[in-house]
Order: C-alpha cells, then sequence, then structure tokens
C-alpha cells in the first residue's frame, strides 16, 4: 500500500513545486503589470492638457530662454524682455499670475515635446512637425549673417563654401546653417554653448572670428554695443515668430490666445512694447557709437565718481545720470550754449538758481543738481505713470522745460493721445512746432521734436553703459567716499544759500533806506548828469 503510493506522492511533491515555481512567477508578473500600469498612468497624465488658468488656481505656465527679447533680468534681479512683457500682458488679461520657466536652447527642443506648460515665449518660428500647434504669427524676421566691416562682402550663399560660422548652440539660426551644410559641403558651422550673442559679437568686432548668424531683429542692438559690424547675406527666407502651444493645446486657451494676438496687434500694444526695446536703437549712427564708446574709456573714469554720489543722493542709476550728462554736454563741465545753458548738466540760470548751484561749472555741483531736478520732474507727473515711461518723460520735460512739457500732455488729451505714455507722447511733441498746435497753447512755441531726439538719444547711451560699466555696488570704504563727498558738496550749497539770502537782505535794506529819500528833479540849466568817480591811478 505505502509502495504504491510512493510514486504518486513523488509525483504530487514534484508537481507542487512547479506549481509554487510557477506562481511566483505569475506574481511577479502581476508585480510587473502594476508597475508598467503605474507608470502608464504616469505618463498619460504627463500627456493631459493643463487645465485653462484660472485666478488663485492654476498660474499660466510659459516656457521661454534667455535672449535679448524674450527673457533676462536686470541689475537688480527684475525680468524684462519683448515676450516676457507679452506674456504679462496676456496673463493680466485672464487675470492670472505667470510662471515663467526659464530652459537653455540646447534643451529647449526636447522640453517642448512635454505637456506641461500652457506656452512656450522663445522667439520662435513655427514648428517643422504639424503636430506641433501655435498662435498666429506675431512677428516677422529672418536669418542674417553678420560680418567686420572691413571684411570683404558676401553677396551669395556660395560663397560660405571654405569659410568658418559661429552662431549660438540651439537657436533657429544653428538650424539654419546645418541644413544649409547640406547644399554647401564646404561650410564649418562652430555652434557656441558659453556666454550670450552680445559676447560672440563682441569676438567678431575683435576680428577673432569671421562670421556671425544672427537674427535680423538683433541687429540694430547689435550696432550699439558693436558699432564696426555690416549685415551682408540673408541666410533664411522671412518666417514668422510665433509661441508653439505643443501637441494637445487647452482649445478654450487657444481661442483667447489667438483673440489676444490680433487684438494686440490692432489696439497699439504689440507697437508699443516694441518701441520699448527696439524704439530708440535706431537714432544713433556708427560714428556716434564709436565716439561715445572711445568717451567711455578716456573721459568718464574722471567724472566716475560724481555720477555714483548722484546715484547715493537721489537713487538714479549712476549709469542714467552719466548718459544725461553725455547727451547734454558730451561730459564737458565747461559746456555752454548760445543761450546761456551752462555745464556738464546743461543747467539754466533759472533752474540752476532754484536748486541753489553756486557754479554751474563745477562738475560735481552740476552732476548732483542734474539728479535732483530729474527727481523733482518724475515726482511732478501724476502716480499712475509707470517706469520706464516716468523716466522717459522727465527727461523730455528736462529739454523743454516743465511749462513747455505740461503743455504736451494738455494737447495729448486734446488730440486723444495718452500723456502718461511715453511710446505716445513721441509723437505729441514735435507739434509743440507746429503753428496750428502752439497757438493753442499759453506757453507758445517748443521745440518738442528735440526733446524726442534727446530721450531716445539717452535710452541709446544708458544702454552701452549697462553693458560697458558695472553697476554701482561701492565697498564699505567706497561707500563713506562718497556719503563724505556729496555731504562736501550739500556744505557748499548750503553755504551759498546762506550768501544769497544775506545778499538780499543786504539788497532789501539798501531800497528801503533809498525810498526813505524825497525825490528831487534837477532845476533847470542845471547839471543832472551823475557825479563822476575819480579815476584810479
Amino acid at each position: 500500500f505505502r509502495i504504491r503510493y510512493i510514486r504518486p506522492l513523488c509525483h504530487l511533491s514534484a508537481a507542487a513545486g512547479i506549481i509554487a515555481q510557477q506562481m511566483h512567477w505569475i506574481k511577479r508578473l502581476q508585480l510587473l503589470a502594476v508597475c508598467f500600469f503605474i507608470a502608464s498612468c504616469g505618463d498619460v497624465g504627463s500627456r493631459q492638457t493643463l487645465p485653462f488658468p484660472t485666478p488663485a488656481q492654476h498660474d499660466l505656465v510659459v516656457l521661454t530662454q534667455p535672449g535679448l527679447l524674450t527673457y533676462s533680468t536686470d541689475d537688480n534681479g527684475n525680468p524684462t524682455g519683448l515676450e516676457y512683457d507679452l506674456a504679462q500682458a496676456f496673463a493680466q488679461e485672464l487675470g492670472v499670475a505667470v510662471k515663467f520657466e526659464a530652459v537653455e536652447p540646447e534643451q529647449l527642443e526636447a522640453r517642448l515635446l512635454r505637456h506641461d506648460y500652457h506656452l512656450a515665449a522663445a522667439w520662435l518660428s513655427p514648428a517643422l512637425s504639424p503636430d506641433i500647434q501655435a498662435t498666429p504669427p506675431i512677428f516677422l524676421t529672418r536669418d542674417i549673417l553678420v560680418q567686420h566691416e572691413a571684411s570683404l562682402p558676401l553677396a551669395d550663399s556660395k560663397q560660405l563654401a571654405g569659410k568658418t560660422v559661429h552662431v549660438m548652440a540651439g537657436s533657429r539660426q544653428a538650424g539654419t546653417l546645418n541644413r544649409l551644410t547640406k547644399e554647401i559641403p564646404e561650410l564649418k558651422v562652430v555652434e557656441i554653448k558659453e556666454g550670450d550673442i552680445l559676447e560672440l559679437l563682441e569676438k567678431l568686432g575683435n576680428r577673432r572670428i569671421q562670421y556671425v548668424a544672427i537674427d535680423e531683429s538683433l541687429e540694430d542692438i547689435a550696432n550699439q554695443f558693436v558699432p564696426n559690424l555690416r549685415t551682408t547675406l540673408p541666410l533664411s527666407d522671412t518666417q514668422p515668430i510665433v509661441w508653439q502651444l505643443g501637441r494637445q493645446p487647452n482649445p478654450e486657451l487657444r481661442a483667447r490666445l489667438n483673440a489676444f494676438i490680433e487684438r494686440v496687434q490692432h489696439d497699439g500694444t504689440l507697437a508699443r512694447l516694441e518701441d520699448r526695446y527696439l524704439g530708440h536703437v535706431r537714432r544713433l549712427t556708427q560714428a556716434d557709437v564709436v565716439k561715445f564708446l572711445g568717451e567711455v574709456e578716456t573721459t568718464l573714469p574722471k567724472f566716475r565718481k560724481f555720477f555714483q554720489a548722484a546715484q547715493a543722493l537721489t537713487g538714479i542709476d549712476w549709469r542714467l545720470i552719466a548718459a544725461v550728462a553725455y547727451h547734454e554736454s558730451h561730459w564737458d563741465p565747461n559746456a555752454t550754449s548760445f543761450t546761456n545753458v551752462r555745464g556738464i548738466m546743461m543747467l539754466t540760470e533759472e533752474t540752476a538758481d532754484r536748486l541753489q548751484v553756486s557754479n554751474r561749472l563745477d562738475p560735481s555741483e552740476s552732476i548732483l543738481a542734474g539728479a535732483r531736478y530729474i527727481n523733482i520732474l518724475k515726482e511732478l507727473l501724476p502716480e499712475e505713470v509707470d517706469e520706464p515711461d516716468r523716466t522717459w518723460l522727465a527727461l523730455a520735460a528736462y529739454n523743454i522745460g516743465p511749462g513747455h512739457f505740461n503743455s504736451a500732455r494738455t494737447l495729448a488729451l486734446k488730440t486723444k493721445a495718452d500723456p502718461n505714455s511715453w511710446y505716445e507722447m513721441k509723437r505729441v511733441l514735435p507739434k509743440l512746432a507746429q503753428p496750428k498746435y502752439y497757438q493753442q497753447l499759453k506757453s507758445g512755441r517748443a521745440r518738442g521734436g528735440e526733446a524726442v531726439i534727446l530721450v531716445e538719444n539717452i535710452r541709446s547711451y544708458y544702454d552701452i553703459l549697462q553693458r560697458n560699466a558695472a553697476p554701482f555696488a561701492p565697498t564699505p570704504s567706497a561707500a563713506a567716499g562718497l556719503t563724505r563727498l556729496v555731504l562736501e558738496i550739500e556744505e557748499r550749497r548750503k553755504a551759498y544759500v546762506k550768501r544769497v539770502a544775506a545778499a538780499k537782505t543786504i539788497s532789501a535794506t539798501d531800497q528801503d533806506e533809498s525810498a526813505g529819500d524825497t525825490p528831487r528833479l534837477p532845476n533847470f540849466g542845471q547839471d543832472a548828469s551823475p557825479a563822476r568817480l575819480p579815476d584810479h591811478e
């Protein structure tokens, strides 16, 4: 009996082992299936469209990349940029906050394939893949070749054979050049990952490299910083700049974006933003920029401490004050106009008296007084005027005087222009020289067009100084030295005020005494001429 069942029991035991092994593998397969399920759920979640931005619930998520027209930060860490401002305007229309995610150019293409953003505002052209959706065109541009002005210009793309062209890695221009290498195999493309486009162009200006490919929209900006460049060869056809929306954009968001872009292109919003970043860069000639850069090296160091002392006193960036002074006098402390406007900040006698300046030809006094005057003019503007318009408007008033400037603001209201917008006041100020307009104003005629040129040139000089001169960040000892300088200048001003007050008191006393004398008419036949003082030997 036992023997009969021994073999079956052995088979049963073996079968049990096989079953146990199979159960073990089944459990592992089940666990693996669960993992795949969880992973696939996560992937599905990442592919889901972000919810429509709503106040206090869902921010507008914007991908961008560092660039002169896209997204950058100033010396105080504040974000700025043409597309940054435009995205902020769209978020304001929706009533939501914006979350900007700055992505390096070489990483942007892969980042665009994900689904965790609402839009990509990074100076992008439509994607090559038809699956990637985008807004209607916002701007138009093309890729161009830049070279040193002393080099022989290229007139045809075939001349690129055997040439080396540098380009920023991950840029649209890099893609354009790489496509050109298929037609021109001898063309060598070098993609640069470090630094920015202006640093690359500075190498070109110093003739360390031969050619650079850039976006045509940057041409005028580039010429402000590196004036010895020339653009000679278009590398691509004109193409649109859009905001990319990914493969599965939120339908409502896309509709709102399309309507927003159409509106800003027609109501002046886009034109005002373009003017803020590009409107002033076409004013200076190449010779203007070359001369200014030379003066930055040779003359500015003589007055730098006074400009920085003015910033310590007023809070205005010393480089902006220096830009104003350069436009006014080319940093000549003895400058004098035919209307007797004098000094490095070209103060009128009336303004100097109001600011209690004892000597307009003293650069330390003139610079501090000019900076204080700019602040006074800024404070005279209504509270609702935002920066940078407040500064540009104040500088226009600095040029033509607050009386004429207020007349221009009145004229702006009459012509249905916004007196708080520099973009619109640029068109109003020149009308102060036209009879049909200034005859309506109490202040009369003024050269308002010159005020516009002044402000636009100052903006360009300021841009160049921001690139070529460090912000004011003194050491404790340097700060103490500037404080002593400010106090010394202020003490001279106070002493002058006391002298003026004493002189006025003496003059008033003399007038009172002379008023007490009875005036007498001369007798006929009597010599009525005043007695002559004896000559000094």
